[in-house]
């Protein structure tokens, strides 16, 4: 295997000592042009790499963030990595993504020996209590509905309220028999289901609660069982939308026309529910936004970047300071987009209630 080349060849070969070759290639500190100009000629004749490793064992910043996401194939993080880049970018920091559903707390003991200076996590991750003590790395939390590490600050969407616009929305369109497919057992899914419940009750609509799960056949599974027993619901909100997904599948199982004779509702706005070929009724929690609110939060926190300002309307708790400042929990509107999966039901020609 051949040598590593190490700044001090470069050194040598600039005829520069080590300290200023280090200055040139960072693009800090004096150095004169002609010794400059030396360096960088020297460091791309050898072929140099910086060891950013090393970099980080010889400096209190290493710039990396690490970036966990609790399952890569739920569509809903695409936007908000997308905005996490980028605000992480502006702030000068380069992210490291790893999976939770396949390393668990071990993938954050390697970002915290990777000197890494804070740690996002994106989702609810199942088991996060137990990550290792991360001492005086902030951690901001994308997504979830609370904080599930001591001093994490949180920016997520408010589910509750954009579960309740879903029942507004839906009741204005005449509907009275609704039911709700859930997702038990997760923070998102609580709280849509309250906010959905809450709702109904205030309506005074005929709604019914059935257990799915966040993916595409526990929605499908859900709404075989609640289109399959009397008094068949006129339209089924699905606690995302990849559960409205399989609920479209148990629909054309069924027969049954979306929104002809169902209207069919999700929530996450993912780009599959934009197609024209699906149309469906989603929530948009302002993923994007929250990915960039959270980059800019973290920045802050370790003195990279101003406070953070949410695009729109959003209400914040606690306010961001410093890293040893109270955590943050920023809570952002979500919006209904309105789209040709919900239509009046069936029977709603005729009706006064």
């Amino acid at each position: 295997m051949a040598k590593s080349v190490t700044i001090l060849d470069v050194a040598a070969r600039a005829g520069v000592s080590k300290s200023a070759a280090s200055l040139a290639l960072r693009g800090t500190g004096y150095v004169s042009d002609a010794k400059r100009q030396a360096v960088l000629a020297a460091a791309a004749e050898l072929g140099y790499r910086p060891n950013a490793a090393a970099r980080a064992m010889g400096s209190a910043r290493s710039g990396i963030v690490g970036l966990i996401l609790d399952d890569l194939r739920n569509p809903w993080f695409v936007p908000a990595v997308e905005g996490l880049s980028e605000g992480l970018h502006e702030a000068g920091l380069s992210p490291l993504l790893g999976d939770w559903r396949l390393e668990g707390a071990a993938l954050a003991e390697r970002f915290l020996e990777l000197r890494v200076e804070g740690l996002i996590l994106v989702g609810t991750l199942d088991g996060a209590v137990a990550l290792p003590e991360h001492g005086t790395v902030p951690v901001v939390q994308v997504g979830a509905a609370s904080a599930q590490i001591a001093g994490a600050s949180v920016v997520t969407n408010d589910d509750a309220e954009g579960a309740r616009r879903v029942v507004r929305h839906l009741a204005a369109l005449g509907h009275r028999r609704i039911a709700h497919l859930s997702a038990p057992g997760t923070a998102v899914g609580e709280a849509r289901r309250a906010g959905f419940e809450d709702e109904s009750r205030l309506a005074g609509l005929e709604a019914v609660t059935v257990p799915a799960g966040l993916t595409e056949e526990a929605g499908r599974r859900a709404a075989l069982a609640a289109l399959s027993t009397g008094p068949r619901p006129t339209a089924l909100f699905a606690v995302n939308d990849m559960a409205a997904f399989g609920a479209l599948s148990a629909a054309e199982e069924l027969r049954l026309r979306v929104p002809g004779d169902l209207s069919l509702a999700g929530y996450d706005d993912t780009p599959a529910s934009r197609l024209r070929a699906v149309g469906l009724t989603s929530v948009d929690n302002a993923s994007r936004e929250a990915g960039r609110v959270a980059a800019r939060l973290l920045a802050e926190r370790v003195g990279r970047g101003p406070r953070p300002r949410a695009a729109g309307p959003a209400q914040t708790e606690e306010g961001t300071g410093s890293a040893a400042a109270p955590p943050a929990v920023v809570l952002l509107e979500p919006e209904l987009k309105v789209r040709t999966s919900t239509a009046p039901p069936p029977d709603a020609v005729g009706r006064t209630s």
